[in-house]
């Protein structure tokens, strides 16, 4: 099975996909600049806060549209050198949208090299939601009350991804060794100074509040709604069961069907096969190569999954609800990768109220 790969990899590299389209890339760059701009020209015209609140909105979808281009250039979908990836990558990534590009792409690439992976993939390390029984049995406290219902504390926690990212980014260039260290620090530093002081000295702290909570808020939940249906409630892998290079990316990964709205929406993401089977494939050329994959997977008989906008929103919420089913159980059991759920808790059971 180890041929399947580079059988696959022949055809789409005849059917000529794989080349760069730096032309395509730069003309995404320069609509989502344009709409940026706007957004800023917006909040200068206009001091409502009702009407302010509308365009952090706006400017959320925006932000997310910037991360897609950091993303592409992370994977040199863009260029052919690495350096004019760097660059878009630390002035979209940095200085737009503040978000680290050194650390985007150490995390991404830990990701595309081992998807949900049990305990290589970042993907699905998270401190409130579990993916995995095993991930259920070891939350304690407030995250194991939350993994208990995860499924209706999932989409309200989006609303932090994208601090979280802005934490971690800071973290990363304080403690890591990072190719653009310098740079990425002085744009990070330009970012803070202009998204924070500029509205604190045009608009005042109160509209500067309202602005970066709401705006905040929709980039993580748009990020999170374009990420999660990637992986999320598909086949995890582990060391006991290794896959070839084929497998592992496809039996991992979730496609979801639509016109060009979704795929813009997406980011192009939404053909996830095709992209973790072929990382820099431009995104304009994912629709093109979702045929060539499909049928090969049919050929070698390997599943392919895809689906819905509305379907898999509903697979991802039902992975979780059920994995969150036994700590709904009364009375209250725990996981043990031996006895399997059932094991004793210890703990006393949950009081009325607190079943299924």
């Amino acid at each position: 099975m180890g041929h399947d790969y580079r059988d696959l990899k022949r055809r789409v590299e005849a059917a000529g996909l794989l080349e760069r389209r730096p032309r395509a890339y730069l003309a995404r760059l320069l609509v989502a600049g344009l709409l940026l701009a706007l957004g800023v020209l917006l909040l200068a015209r206009f001091r409502d806060p009702r009407l302010q609140a509308l365009i952090a909105f706006f400017l959320g979808l925006v932000t997310v549209q910037l991360a897609f281009l950091v993303h592409d250039a992370g994977h040199r979908q863009a260029f052919t050198h690495r350096w004019q990836n760097a660059l878009a990558g630390i002035l979209v990534g940095d200085l737009l949208v503040g978000v680290s590009y050194g650390w985007w792409v150490k995390k991404h690439n830990e990701h595309h090299a081992n998807p949900n992976h049990a305990d290589l993939d970042p993907d699905i390390d998270l401190p409130l939601i579990a993916f995995s029984p095993e991930q259920v049995a070891a939350k304690r406290g407030v995250a194991r009350s939350i993994t208990k219902y995860q499924a209706w504390w999932a989409v309200p926690l989006l609303t932090l991804v994208a601090y979280g990212q802005h934490i971690s980014s800071a973290h990363f260039l304080l403690t890591a060794r990072s190719r653009y260290r310098r740079w990425e620090a002085v744009a990070l530093l330009a970012h803070t100074a202009l998204y924070l002081g500029v509205p604190l000295v045009t608009l005042g702290p109160w509209s500067t509040l309202l602005l970066v909570a709401i705006h905040q808020a929709c980039t993580g939940l748009y990020l999170g709604l374009v990420f999660a249906p990637n992986h999320k409630g598909m086949a995890l892998v582990d060391d006991d069961a290794p896959l070839d290079p084929l497998r592992a990316q496809v039996l991992t990964a979730r496609n979801v069907r639509g016109g060009a709205l979704v795929d813009w929406w997406y980011g192009g993401l939404n053909y996830q096969i095709e992209h973790h089977l072929f990382p820099a494939l431009p995104r304009d050329r994912l629709r093109a190569a979702r045929p060539i994959v499909r049928g090969f997977c049919r050929e070698r008989g390997v599943p392919y999954h895809e689906t819905s906008l509305p379907g898999s929103y509903r697979e991802i919420v039902q992975h979780l609800h059920a994995l969150g089913a036994p700590l709904r159980a009364r009375p209250a059991r725990d996981y043990s990768p031996r006895a399997g759920w059932g094991a004793p808790s210890g703990r006393p059971a949950d009081g009325p109220g607190e079943g299924r």
